[in-house]
């Protein structure tokens, strides 16, 4: 994948992610009528980028699993779907590296969403996923620096969650994916607000209408 170097070198200039544990903790919003069926992670042809700490294959699969398997299996549709993803490249920033490079830890995977009932993909080709650490008091000067090798690959796995979360809640809207927009439940309604009693105004017969009019 020697496309993939330079993608993974211009992660220093780019800004960081949202933080997708954080995410984990507001309510879930419906996703039409997903259900998780599988997900299925490989890393056949991984990528490590510049000035990187090592990560095995067999480690970014187990991080990544976990991340989808924790995302995913909070929707409760009534249609599974499979989620194929292939790690292809990251950058674990480690400390020693001078602060003016603002060395950034990344993840780009390739995303397939699989239709079980129909057995076909949903998308054609993988759609290519880049997540970056999130910003917080501890990544201003560096994941490298203040975090484990272990802590970066959690929360980039869970970063690169929310990513494909995001852009499958895209192609619902755009393509129709999930049943669609019409495929979520119905929000709850807002509770009425009451009247106090005194304020409360009877409507007027049709017979003293008629007559006023008159």
């Amino acid at each position: 994948m020697p496309r993939l170097i330079p993608a993974l070198g211009l992660v220093l200039g780019l800004a960081a992610c949202a933080n997708g544990q954080t995410n984990l903790q507001k309510p879930v919003e419906p996703l039409g009528n997903f259900k998780l069926g599988h997900a299925e992670v490989v890393a056949p042809n991984i990528v490590k980028g510049p000035v990187s700490r090592e990560a095995s294959a067999e480690e970014w699969i187990a991080e990544v699993d976990k991340a989808l398997e924790e995302r995913f299996r909070r929707h409760e549709g009534d249609k599974y779907y499979h989620l194929g993803v292939s790690v292809e490249g990251y950058v674990l920033a480690q400390p020693g590296i001078p602060l003016v490079f603002s060395p950034k830890s990344a993840l780009i995977v390739r995303v397939t969403v699989w239709d079980d009932a129909a057995g076909k993909k949903l998308n054609a080709e993988p759609e290519q996923i880049t997540a970056l650490e999130s910003f917080s008091a501890e990544t201003v000067v560096g994941s490298g620096v203040t975090q484990s090798k272990a802590e970066q690959m959690r929360n980039l796995s869970a970063n690169v969650a929310l990513q494909i979360e995001k852009w499958m809640r895209r192609m619902q809207k755009e393509e129709g994916w999930f049943g669609g927009l019409e495929a979520n439940p119905p929000a709850a309604p807002e509770a009425a607000a009451e009247t106090p009693a005194g304020d409360a105004v009877e409507d007027s017969p049709p017979e003293a209408e008629a007559e006023d009019a008159a």
